[in-house]
C-alpha cells in the first residue's frame, strides 16, 4: 500500500471536505491503489518489451494507406490472434506502416499485461549468436522463445553477419519459430519477397520450414502502398524549397 500511504493527506483532506460514507472512502483509496498497481505493471510489461516507440494505431494515417484493410487490423488489434497462438506476417516496402502496425499491436498487449518481446530480426539474431560465442545460447533462446507475443521486426533489413563455423540465420531463426509454433504468436514484417528469406537467411531449406510453420496458422497482410518517411520528406523538401530528385535518380540510388 506504499501509494495509498503517498496519497493518505489527499484522501483525508477529501474526506474532511466531502464528508463520504465509509464505503466510498474505502472504495475510492482500494480502487485508486489497484489502478497504480495496474500502470505499474504495464510499465514494466512495455520496459520488458523493449518496443523502440510506444507507437498506437490511433495515430495511423490510414488515409495514406487506403489499399490498408483497417478493418482487419484493427481486429487484429483485439489481440485473439495472440490467444488462438496464431501468428502474423505483414510484408510490403520500406516505409508503408509494417513496423508502425506491429509496435502498435504490442502495445496494445503490453497494456492487457501480455509478455511482449520486440527485436529487428538482425539483432534478434546478432543477441542469440552471442549466446553461441558465451554458452548462453538455451538460456537466451528461452526467453526469446517464451513471451506471449514475439515481434520479428524487418526480416531482410539490414545484413545478416556470416560467421564461419556456426549455424547459418536460417538454423538460428528455425530453432526459435519451431520452438514457439502453435505454442505461442509470432508477429513478423518482412522488406522482401518471402521467396527471398533463403538467400537472405543462407539457408534454403530451413528458410522452406521457418515459412511453413509460420503459414500454418498465420494472417497475411501486404502492404502495397507508398512510402510515408519519403512522403515526409518530400513535403519538408518542399517547404524549404529544394529541389525534389526525379524518380529515376531515386531508382539509380536504390
Amino acid at each position: 500500500m506504499t501509494y495509498t500511504l503517498a496519497k493518505i493527506d489527499e484522501h483525508l483532506a477529501w474526506a474532511a471536505h466531502d464528508k463520504p460514507a465509509a464505503g466510498v472512502l474505502i472504495a475510492r483509496v482500494l480502487g485508486e491503489e489497484a489502478a497504480h498497481k495496474l500502470e505499474h505493471r504495464i510499465a514494466r510489461r512495455i520496459a520488458y518489451s523493449t518496443l523502440p516507440e510506444q507507437k498506437t494505431l490511433e495515430v495511423f494515417d490510414w488515409a495514406f494507406q487506403p489499399k490498408l484493410d483497417k478493418a482487419l487490423v484493427l481486429e487484429l488489434a483485439r489481440l485473439d490472434f495472440v490467444r488462438r497462438k496464431d501468428d502474423l506476417v505483414v510484408t510490403g516496402k520500406s516505409g508503408t506502416g509494417k513496423s508502425h502496425i506491429l509496435q502498435g499491436i504490442g502495445l496494445k498487449a503490453c497494456q492487457q499485461q501480455m509478455r511482449v518481446r520486440y527485436a529487428r530480426c538482425v539483432d534478434l539474431l546478432d543477441d542469440l549468436y552471442a549466446g553461441l560465442a558465451d554458452g548462453t545460447y538455451p538460456k537466451r533462446l528461452h526467453r526469446w522463445a517464451s513471451v506471449d507475443l514475439l515481434i520479428i521486426d524487418d526480416v531482410g533489413l539490414g545484413q545478416v553477419k556470416k560467421r564461419e563455423g556456426e549455424p547459418t540465420a536460417a538454423h538460428t531463426l528455425y530453432d526459435l519459430i519451431d520452438r514457439r509454433h502453435a505454442k505461442l504468436s509470432t508477429a513478423v514484417t518482412s522488406n522482401i519477397e518471402l521467396s527471398a528469406w533463403g538467400r537472405y537467411l543462407g539457408d534454403v531449406t530451413l528458410t522452406v520450414a521457418i515459412l511453413d510453420r509460420l503459414a500454418m496458422h498465420a494472417v497475411r497482410i501486404d502492404i502495397d502502398g507508398p512510402s510515408f518517411r519519403k512522403h515526409v520528406g518530400d513535403e519538408r523538401a518542399k517547404k524549404q524549397g529544394r529541389k525534389l530528385p526525379s524518380d529515376s535518380t531515386r531508382d539509380a540510388r536504390g
